[in-house]
This record gives structure tokens, C-alpha cells and sequence, in this order.
């Protein structure tokens, strides 16, 4: 709507907050309100899919124990060397001349055939375990996108005005690929991990005991490292992620408005400022960064004493001949493996906690209240000559806080009715009541006698077209953006159109005419070019009655008669509202609304309300006399 800032927006609810996605360090996690239930509710959404996820914990855990079992059978090998050795040595010690050492190549290259199939077969259950994951974790992330975007099809408009675009798109992408990537990954590493942490464990006291005991005095004391070291790299990432957003915020204002800056002689305090921010950001950024660092070096540090420690007790009962050297060169192996798993969970934690939060945010979405089926079922005014009627209307943004008390209003067919009104008025309200943006809270509005809340919303919107002063093109062909307004339009209807609203000329001047494509923004064609299109888009669409606002501030004079001349040959027999910032072009309308802080104050024609002397003659004199302008 062209002015979102009426007065009653004041006392509408704030804007949820800024978009909270992965996008930022893992050591910054928020933390979900209800883990469990959302969890329950998360997996909820793959239940029919359950012989697959069964698939994919099977494949998992085949493939770590074939990952776990291949180091002591390959210290099979090692411990036939070292047989081989010691027997050949021995028998040149009593004397015997040999010429190869008495090694078991055979038994030896059996070993490596079944570790080397081993190998595969653990990289072929992990491609299928991942294979089968991705489809699953990409099907459950299309529902839930299926799911949102047919949500918000159905909240109120109240939904749009009480939560900024960015929180918004922050759950439909930033979250949605949150909970794609942990469901992907994060899902079957948890397994594997835990499989593996498990399984490392077995295979080491199944090797000694003893050796296990030695490996476990290194936990206790990476527990501590992580426990200590990460708390304070999560409270520096989050200053960090602060002062990039400030950061970012200043520079994207900067640029925006670099030539006010310039024109102002700014550009000093501009950079001091900058320069401030930026010494923040790296202070903060440093701090964080060093102190997330030195936890694996110091996980590493731990793991290598114990590494040590396993290595020389092993080596000692190998001299001993109370274990074989391959269990010891296989023990060692485990002792690298045995740290993996406890590191991979703790960050699997925050991990998930993120992504529980990000399910929270996108079930919040979900869960809204939709636009309620507000059936009235009230009789049908068959012999009313008014298109549209306001009877007793009530409504406020807000329960127990009405804006209109007792508001009546019959329109005839080709009548037009002008809403003024000062900034902040709340012009826009009217407009969001003929279009069921919000419903009334008392009395009712008729349209051909007819209750509005008795026709579907789509029904009703398809009696109206509407030309704000905000436009809104997407990025496509102006062909493409014109016949938006009805697309069962022929390209002669199009051309017609486009004729009516003055854009057939500047747009035949382009390269490509009608097959330009706009970008995102529009911003390759004019401010005034882009209203153009607008009006044309609503000639198409040829509407019973027609919403205008009043658009021709910021363009150049020839371009302002244009759209000017447009509009009233748009309004040519249309029963039409329109939203006037200049009073001077809506003396001959049949009846004027005045506004002000969200209520109606004044209503009649333009003699009418002048001779009251009233609010609206304050309003018409002051634009005349001071040459001030309510836009």
C-alpha cells in the first residue's frame, strides 16, 4: 500500500525481529525455546519416509564398522613382519644362512585384499547412506517450503505489517537451508559418530585394557579445554557478528547516499565513523577467531600425550611379549580415531541447537493465524443503485482501540471519491477495508449490495485494480508486466493499453521495445517510466472500480502531464477512490474523505467542505497560501 505510515500503524505491534540465519560462525547458536517438541515435530515430516532413514542408519553404521575393523586386521600384517623378522633373525643368530626372511607374503597380501575390500565397502555404504539422506533431507526442506509459501498466501495483511521483509525471507531461505543442511549431514554424522565413538572403544579394550585405561586420562582434560575455551569464543563471535551488522549497515548507507555526503562535505565524519566501527569489528573479530583457534590445537596437544603415553607402555608389553606390535600399531591407530567422535558431537550440539531454532522460527510462520472465513450471510440489497456501500462501519487495528466509529458512505456507479489527509493520517485504512486486507470490526461494507465478507477474497479483489505510488515491477519484460494485470490479455489489448498510459512511446525508443526485461529493482528505466507502466497495467486489467494514488511527485514536468493525463483517462467512467496529496486535483470529486490521525474528521464535496471552514479548508488553504505539500 502507497502509505504504509498512517497514524494507526503506531499502535499496531513492533516488527518481529532481523533474520537469524546460519550464515554466521557456528560458535554464535540460538538456542530453541521447546528442543524437543520442534525436534519430534521436525522428524515428523520425514515419517514417510521411514524405510529410507532406516536405509541410511544401516548403510551408516555398516559402513563405520567396516571403517573400525580394517586397523587391527591390518595390524595382522605388521605383526607377520614382525614375526617373519624376529624368526629370521634368530636363525642367523643360531647360525642357519638364509637368504629371504622367513615372512608370509601370502598371508600377508590376503590381508590387505580383504582390508582393501573392506575400504570399499565402507565408501559404498557411505555414498548410498548419503545418497538416499540428500533425497529424503531435500524432500522433507521442499514440504516445508511448500508449506510456508501457501502460509503466507493465507495470513492476514496485519502479518506483512508487523514483520519486516528481512525476518521474513530470513525463514523462508536463510532457515529452510539451515535445516537442509543438518538433516543432509548432520543427521547421519551424529550416527556415525556415536557408531564410531562405540565401536573405537570396543576394538580398544578388545586389544588391552590397560592401554584403554591410559587413553581415557586425555578426556577428562579436553573436556575442560572445551568447556573453558569455547564459552568465551561464543560470547566474542557474538560481538563479532554485532559489529559486522553495524558495520555492514554503515557502509551500505555510505554508498546509497554518497552523493548527499559529497554535497554536505561528510566524507571525513563519514570515515572517522567508519574507521571507529571497523576498529570494533577487528577487536572483537581477532578476539574471537584466536581463541576458537587454539581449541584444536590444544585438543591435539591432549590427544598427542596420550598418544605418547600409549606408545611407550605398548611398546614396553610388546618387549614384553604380553601383546603383539600390530594390536599396538592398531591401538595407536584407534587413539586418533577415539578424539574425532567427541569433537564431531560437541559441534554436532550447536549444530543442531541452531537448526532446532531455525524449525522453530520457519513452524512459527506455519502456525499463524490465516484470514478467517468472516461468512456474515446478511440478505442481499437487490434494488440499491450503490456499487459500493460503508454502513455503521467500525475498525481499529487494534481490539478496543476503533479508528472508525460510525462511518457511512454510498458510492455510485462512476462517482469518485477522494481520501485526504495530511502524512500519518491513515488514508490507507479506507483502501484496506474496500479490499479485505483487514475486515471490519463493526457494521458493514456492500459491494452491489452484497456483503463483502460473503464473497470470496479473489472475487472481490477481481472488481478492483489499484495504481499506488510506490510501484511495484518484478523483474521480467514490460510485456510481461503489463499484461500482469490480466493475463488473458491479447498482445492487441497489451498494445492498446500501453498507448493509453503514454509507455508505448518510450518503450518502441528501447532496444528490445516490449521484450526489455526490467531488473530487480526496475531501475533501468525512470521513476516517471515505471508509474507508466503501472496505469497501463490497470487499463489491462479494466477494472469496475479502481484505487489510485496519486502519483507524480519526484518526476520531471512533461512526465508528470503524462501520467496526469493517463490517470484521467483511466478514471473515464470508473467508479473510483482516490488518495490525494494535492488537493487541487480532486476539487471535482463527488465526495471528499478527510483524515486525520486514523479517523475520519470531515465529508462532502469540495464547496461543502470549504464552506465549513473546517479541517479540510486548513489543509487546501495551506497548500495554496504557503505552498506547503502534503505528500
Amino acid at each position: 500500500m502507497a502509505e504504509k505510515e498512517t497514524s494507526s500503524s503506531q499502535n499496531r505491534p513492533a516488527q518481529g525481529p532481523g533474520g537469524h540465519g546460519p550464515g554466521g560462525p557456528r560458535g554464535v547458536v540460538e538456542k530453541p525455546k521447546n528442543f524437543w517438541k520442534t525436534t519430534s515435530r521436525l522428524m515428523h515430516y520425514m515419517s514417510d519416509r521411514i524405510i529410507g532413514l532406516i536405509l541410511v542408519m544401516v548403510f551408516a553404521i555398516t559402513s563405520v564398522i567396516f571403517q573400525i575393523r580394517t586397523p587391527k586386521i591390518l595390524g595382522e600384517a605388521t605383526t607377520e613382519i614382525y614375526k617373519g623378522v624376529i624368526k629370521g633373525t634368530a636363525q642367523q643368530k643360531a647360525g642357519f644362512n638364509i637368504g629371504n626372511l622367513p615372512i608370509n607374503f601370502d598371508k600377508i597380501i590376503h590381508i590387505i585384499i580383504i582390508v582393501t575390500l573392506m575400504y570399499l565397502a565402507s565408501a559404498v555404504f557411505s555414498y548410498l547412506q548419503q545418497y538416499i539422506m540428500t533425497l529424503i533431507s531435500q524432500r522433507t526442506v521442499y514440504r516445508l517450503r511448500k508449506q510456508m509459501k501457501q502460509k503466507m498466501r493465507k495470513v492476514p495483511i496485519k502479518y506483512y505489517d508487523t514483520h519486516s521483509n528481512g525476518d521474513i525471507m530470513s525463514r523462508a531461505v536463510n532457515d529452510m537451508d539451515n535445516i537442509a543442511s543438518t538433516l543432509q549431514q548432520s543427521l547421519t554424522q551424529a550416527v556415525t559418530s556415536f557408531v564410531t565413538f562405540i565401536g573405537t572403544l570396543w576394538m580398544m579394550f578388545s586389544i588391552s585394557w590397560k592401554l584403554t585405561l591410559i587413553a581415557f586420562v586425555t578426556i577428562p582434560l579436553s573436556l575442560v579445554v572445551v568447556g573453558i575455551v569455547a564459552p568465551k569464543s561464543q560470547k566474542y563471535f557474538a560481538a563479532q557478528q554485532k559489529s559486522l551488522g553495524l558495520l555492514n549497515n554503515q557502509v551500505e548507507e555510505n554508498y546509497a547516499g554518497q552523493v548527499v555526503l559529497k554535497s554536505f562535505n561528510k566524507e571525513k565524519d563519514t570515515i572517522e565513523k567508519f574507521e571507529d566501527q571497523n576498529n570494533k569489528y577487528y577487536q572483537s573479530a581477532w578476539k574471537a577467531q584466536f581463541i576458537s583457534g587454539i581449541i584444536m590445537p590444544l585438543m591435539i596437544f591432549m590427544n598427542n600425550i596420550g598418544y605418547v603415553f600409549v606408545a611407550i607402555i605398548g611398546g614396553i608389553q610388546v618387549a614384553n611379549g604380553s601383546i603383539t606390535l600390530g594390536n599396538v600399531q592398531a591401538f595407536l591407530q584407534y587413539t586418533n580415531q577415539f578424539s574425532q567422535p567427541i569433537s564431531q558431537l560437541a559441534n554436532l550440539m550447536n549444530t543442531i541447537q541452531s537448526t532446532i531454532a531455525s524449525a522453530e522460527r520457519v513452524f512459527d510462520v506455519i502456525d499463524e493465524e490465516e484470514m478467517k472465513n468472516t461468512n456474515q450471510n446478511r440478505p442481499v440489497e437487490k434494488n440499491s443503485d450503490n456499487i459500493v456501500a460503508l454502513e455503521h462501519v467500525q475498525f481499529g487495528y487494534e481490539p478496543g482501540e476503533l479508528l472508525l466509529t460510525d462511518y457511512n458512505l454510498q458510492v455510485k456507479k462512476g462517482q469518485q471519491v477522494a481520501i485526504v489527509g495530511p502524512t500519518g493520517a491513515g488514508k490507507t485504512t479506507i483502501i484496506n477495508l474496500l479490499e479485505r486486507f483487514y475486515d471490519v470490526s463493526g457494521g458493514s461494507i456492500r459491494l452491489k449490495g452484497v456483503d463483502t465478507r460473503d464473497i470470496d477474497r479473489e472475487k472481490l479483489r477481481s472488481h478492483f485494480a489499484m495504481v499506488l505510488q510506490d510501484t511495484w515491477l518484478f523483474t521480467g519484460t514490460i510485456y510481461d508486466n503489463i499484461k500482469y494485470g490480466r493475463e488473458d490479455a491479447s498482445r492487441d489489448d497489451i498494445i492498446e493499453a500501453a498507448k493509453a498510459a503514454h509507455v508505448d512511446e518510450f518503450v518502441r525508443k528501447l532496444p528490445n521495445g516490449y521484450d526489455t526485461v526490467l531488473n530487480e529493482a526496475a531501475s533501468n528505466i525512470s521513476q516517471g517510466q515505471r508509474q507508466l507502466l503501472t496505469i497501463a497495467r490497470a487499463f489491462v486489467a479494466d477494472p469496475e472500480i479502481l484505487i489510485l494514488d496519486e502519483a507524480t511527485s519526484s518526476v520531471d514536468t512533461r512526465t508528470e502531464v503524462q501520467i496526469q493525463h493517463a490517470m484521467s483517462e483511466l478514471l473515464k467512467n470508473r467508479t473510483s477512490f482516490v488518495v490525494a496529496h494535492r488537493l487541487s486535483t480532486i476539487q471535482n470529486a463527488d465526495n471528499i474523505i478527510v483524515m486525520n490521525h486514523g479517523s475520519v474528521v470531515e465529508t462532502g464535496t469540495h464547496n461543502e467542505l470549504l464552506a465549513k471552514n473546517g479541517f479540510y479548508a486548513d489543509l487546501y488553504n495551506s497548500q495554496f497560501s504557503d505552498n506547503v505539500s502534503y505528500n
